[in-house]
């Protein structure tokens, strides 16, 4: 206690009224958590236990049960986005949840899908360059925020990515055939596509950040 009182006396002594005065104060406005997006957010994770009871049921019906999951699942993405702009409900929080579930979802969705043998053994690259960028991008966001205070937001090529990355999943989780297409052989070929995408827009994210006045830290 006399220790911390007598650190305390020292650092005012040596600092200057001048100083003293120029020192920022740090204020953080909190911002409201459960609102309507981030609720539909905090509610799209409980359809990563259910993907991951594929193994379990991997027939017909349990296929076609987790599928439309994941499909419910990516449309409130869109769905959460769509009301927090429209009603001006836009937050931080909101900013970096969004994305991180999406990437539990995604990650998930790609190990069961590999436990399944949907995705074979000789797609594994594809499976851990996409993974790898999803926690790459990750902890980006999380290094802007924390030096800028601004997370960094969807870009147009991550939305791609995520379309093409999603309808590929979704193939991959219905059962071969489906509607009389070859879902999985669509689904490996547009998880190739998703690949490059996925390339391309984490070196946007990169780019971005590391290329602009003061990003290079």
């Amino acid at each position: 206690m006399c220790s911390g009182s007598f650190r305390t006396i020292v650092a005012s002594m040596t600092t200057s009224p001048g100083e003293a005065a120029a020192a920022p104060i740090r204020t953080h406005a909190r911002e409201p958590f459960w609102n309507l997006p981030n609720t539909i957010t905090v509610v799209r994770m409980a359809a990563i236990p259910v993907i991951m009871l594929l193994p379990l049921f991997p027939g017909p019906a349990g296929s076609r049960a987790v599928a439309w999951c994941f499909i419910v699942a990516a449309t409130t993405d869109v769905v959460d986005g769509w009301l927090a702009r429209w009603g001006q409900q836009v937050t931080r929080t909101g900013k970096l949840l969004d994305p991180l579930v999406d990437k539990l979802l995604v990650a998930t969705s790609l190990i069961v899908l590999l436990a399944v043998d949907r995705i074979p053994v000789w797609c594994l690259p594809l499976v851990v360059v996409i993974i790898g960028r999803e926690l790459a991008v990750t902890g980006l966001r999380g290094l802007a925020s924390a030096h800028g205070g601004e997370v960094m937001a969807a870009r147009a090529s991550g939305k791609a990515k995520a379309l093409v990355q999603n309808v590929a999943i979704g193939a991959l989780l219905f059962p071969d055939p489906t509607l009389g297409l070859p879902a999985h052989r669509i689904g490996l070929t547009l998880l190739a596509a998703a690949t490059l995408l996925t390339l391309w827009s984490g070196w946007h994210y990169f780019a971005d950040y590391f290329g602009t006045p003061g990003g290079d830290r």
